[in-house]
């Protein structure tokens, strides 16, 4: 048994380092790079590959789940060391057996970690038995062997057809993978059991499950949101075992307040233009369509785009590139701020079509039922009863069909 040599991926960003973890057959960078373009307007952000998948080579020798996690440190410090970050306290977010490694640091570094989001994960994933057989087929006839069943526990229903890309991109990247390099993260799982243990992680963590996950159902992230000292459960419908892939604005919503609140470094000072001003047109659209899915939500994106007609097509482009990729992504304001903002903006105007749908945004971004009832009152001495009435009355209906309770 040896430590394996693990590389990493810069993904960009500025500010307190966040390291990104992958899934077993994926490359980090097509697991999680939609996601990390909201993520890094707050983070310098990392991700690491697998041995024998994406920019890390293939083992040489069998490893466990302990040794990758160390091999995971080295690879961490190597990037660091050019910045002279090295040995700096970082937060973390890992999926499958990425998420596992999250653990392992969790117990075997603890001081590395200021928090940790482990998602579609296990104190224990799956059944030994399981995993050495998949070893043995992957050993015979190489990775192209388990894409079938991959794409089945990968994505939830309807995902494939929704976006074939995305889909494509993340098979691709199985094929791709060396078959030694797979197997034995196989067999490292195998041997992988901390559930009795759980109780001795003090690093804040949040759990996310994928409703759809048969992997890893939330059964297995309740597990560890319990087991831990501090943590919480957060699950997403309608996403299967790669939730990043699957909901990246959802996962982006859920990761940021979060690693906020556990911004454990004095890295260097975020940007405050946010997306950089050498960015790209393309670049700027991704950011701001990354954003645009955090806050609104990845169904209502998914609606406004399949709507889009030749005569709309532009000015959702426009709307998506300039309001979202060139002002929400600035970090100079909290999503909070900005949702308050907002609907003080559109009671004011008398917008009452899209005032629905930023209440829902705001609830999203953090904002409390009290804050929206003060906001609302605050609106009727200066912009008038008639319009707070009204604001009243369409943020009472949709709060309702949200479930919240209104007392």
């Amino acid at each position: 048994m040896s430590v394996p040599d693990i590389r990493t991926v810069d993904l960009g960003g500025r500010g307190p380092v966040l390291l990104l973890g992958p899934s077993l057959g994926t490359t980090a960078t097509a697991l999680w790079e939609t996601t990390a373009v909201g993520l890094t307007i707050d983070h310098r952000v990392l991700a690491w590959d697998l041995p024998g998948h994406g920019a890390s080579p293939a083992p040489s020798e069998p490893f466990d789940l302990g040794e990758l996690a160390a091999g995971v440190l080295t690879a961490l410090d190597a990037a660091l060391a050019p910045e002279g970050r090295s040995g700096e306290r970082v937060l973390y977010a890992g999926v499958s057996v990425g998420g596992a490694v999250g653990l392992q640091l969790l117990l075997d570094a603890p001081e590395r970690v200021a928090a940790a989001a482990l998602l579609c994960t296990g104190a224990r994933i799956g059944e030994a038995a399981g995993w050495h057989d998949r070893a043995a087929l992957v050993r015979a006839s190489g990775t192209a062997g388990v894409v079938d069943g991959s794409r089945r526990r990968w994505f939830a229903p309807g995902f494939v057809d929704r976006d074939p890309a995305r889909a494509g991109l993340l098979l691709d990247a199985l094929v791709a993978t060396d078959a030694v390099g797979y197997a034995q993260t196989c067999s490292a799982l195998a041997a992988f059991d901390v559930r009795d243990r759980l109780a001795a992680i003090t690093t804040p963590v949040l759990a996310v499950a994928g409703a759809a996950d048969e992997a890893t159902p939330p059964a297995d992230l309740a597990t560890i949101a319990d087991g831990v000292r501090d943590g919480r459960l957060l699950v997403l419908d309608d996403v299967a075992h790669l939730a990043p892939a699957e909901a990246p604005g959802r996962v982006a919503a859920a990761l940021v307040p979060f690693l906020r609140a556990h911004h454990g470094t004095t890295g260097a000072p975020t940007d405050r233009r946010g997306v950089p001003s050498s960015a790209t047109v393309e670049e700027q659209r991704a950011a701001g369509l990354t954003v645009r899915r955090a806050v609104l939500g990845d169904a209502h994106v998914d609606r406004a785009s399949a709507a889009a007609t030749g005569f709309t097509e532009g000015f959702q482009d426009f709307i998506t590139q300039y309001a979202w990729g060139g002002i929400w992504t600035r970090p100079g304001l909290a999503r909070h701020a900005r949702s308050l903002i907002t609907l003080t903006a559109l009671v004011a105007r008398g917008h009452h079509e899209e005032l629905a749908m930023h209440v829902r945004a705001a609830i999203g971004n953090g904002v409390t039922v009290d804050e929206l009832e003060e906001l609302f009152l605050q609106t009727a001495i200066y912009c008038g009863v008639p319009d707070a009435n009204t604001a009243f009355r369409i943020a009472q209906r949709t709060l309702t069909e949200m479930g919240i309770d209104l007392g």
